[in-house]
């Protein structure tokens, strides 16, 4: 390395600015900064990427530029790109997974990620519907948020947030990075398939496998939340999770009929069972106003939520509430189609509101966090 030193010290610096835009942590950080030159105002840079082919080098290539040019003294930026060793690979996988081999970073202890499964009693409830368009409120708001979309066999989260045919950056065969979207980082099944049409058939033991991979593989990085889609009904998955993070809480999906509220009430039973926390019920589909005179219409009748609320609070022996009740609006189903969610689509709607409503009345946190890290260097 040659060249002034003060001009050194300051392109150093700035290449301390420059964030993976997959990793979010800057590149010497990260080990990729594998040579530096400064010579007459010429920086020769050698970046080390993750993979071959790195779908984000021509990004990093152009936030490299644009911070050094920024440099008093440098007139010209030149970019070498070559790939990480396998040891410098098993060394960032482990600095990225806290210093530990590989682990569920969301049952450790220490973690302050709140994991909420998004649960009902069978499927066509809007359950998806429901956890993209509050996760991408959650991430509206400021927060950090993950979705691990673990409905296997029905995985509709892509499409619903318009990353169809986008699969994950793999860093190698057992860590990749999930797909990033409006603000929230989304794991999905449909991402390792072949093509899109093709059906999993996959039994208990292996259900469980995919749950475990798709939530330790993945690079989450710091979340305020991860929400999982579940797989409606009572089956593998659901118990999968419980056993896996028996902290985290579950939120029950129903639909305005009474009839529904008993098919919804398995749901919270299997987690109450798991010793899950229900922290509440949301009822979809619920009345919505009509757009020629604004009375209400209720098309799929009304109290389920109550009365799923109600059944829950039973079983439970204490109070879960009905946390919000989110209109029947064909926003939400244009949203899905097009891979916009209806909470981007416009302000101080009703059913803005109601995820409004409905991520305030999550952010309460049931347990202390007396006596735990929190993580602050």
């Amino acid at each position: 390395m040659n060249g002034d030193v003060a001009v050194i010290e300051s392109v150093r610096a700035a290449l301390g600015s420059v964030i993976d835009p997959e990793l979010h942590r800057p590149l010497p950080e990260l080990g990729m900064i594998a040579g530096l030159e400064v010579v007459d105002g010429v920086v020769e840079l050698t970046i080390k990427l993750t993979i071959v082919g790195c779908p984000m080098r021509d990004r990093i290539e152009a936030d490299v530029q644009q911070a050094l040019l920024a440099v008093g003294g440098i007139d010209r930026v030149d970019v070498v790109f070559t790939v990480m060793t396998e040891d410098e690979l098993t060394a960032l996988k482990k600095s990225l997974r806290g210093g530990v081999e590989r682990v569920n970073p969301f049952a450790s202890a220490q973690s302050l990620t709140r994991v909420i499964g998004i649960a009902s009693g069978k499927g066509g409830v809007g359950k998806s519907s429901i956890t993209v368009n509050l996760a991408v409120a959650a991430a509206k708001a400021g927060l950090k948020v993950g979705i691990l979309d673990a409905d296997v066999y029905g995985h509709s989260t892509p499409r619903l947030m318009g990353i169809i045919d986008q699969r994950p950056t793999t860093i190698d065969k057992t860590f990749f990075m999930p797909v990033e979207k409006y603000g929230v980082k989304v794991v999905s099944m449909e991402m390792f398939k072949p093509t899109r049409s093709d059906h999993i058939a996959y039994r208990g033991p292996l259900l469980h496998r995919v749950l475990d991979q798709l939530m330790c593989d993945a690079y989450w990085g710091a979340l305020d939340f991860l929400f999982i889609d579940l797989p409606p009904g009572t089956g593998d998955i659901a118990i999968s999770l419980g056993q896996m993070l028996p902290s985290s809480e579950v939120l029950v999906v129903t639909t305005p009929q009474i009839a529904a509220a008993e098919v919804a009430e398995r749901a919270g039973r299997i987690a109450h069972q798991m010793n899950q926390r229900i922290i509440g019920v949301v009822e979809n589909m619920s009345e919505s106003p009509c757009p020629h005179c604004g009375e209400p219409i209720s098309l799929f009748g009304g109290g389920g939520g109550v009365e799923t609320a109600a059944r829950l609070s039973e079983l439970v022996g204490s109070p879960i509430k009905l946390l919000a009740k989110v209109p029947f609006d064909t926003r939400l189903r244009n949203g899905g189609d097009e891979g916009i969610p209806a909470v981007l689509q416009e302000d101080q709607t009703p059913t803005t509101r109601a995820f409004d409503e409905l991520l305030a009345n999550l952010m309460p946190r049931a347990q202390s966090l007396v006596g735990r890290s929190l993580g602050l260097k």
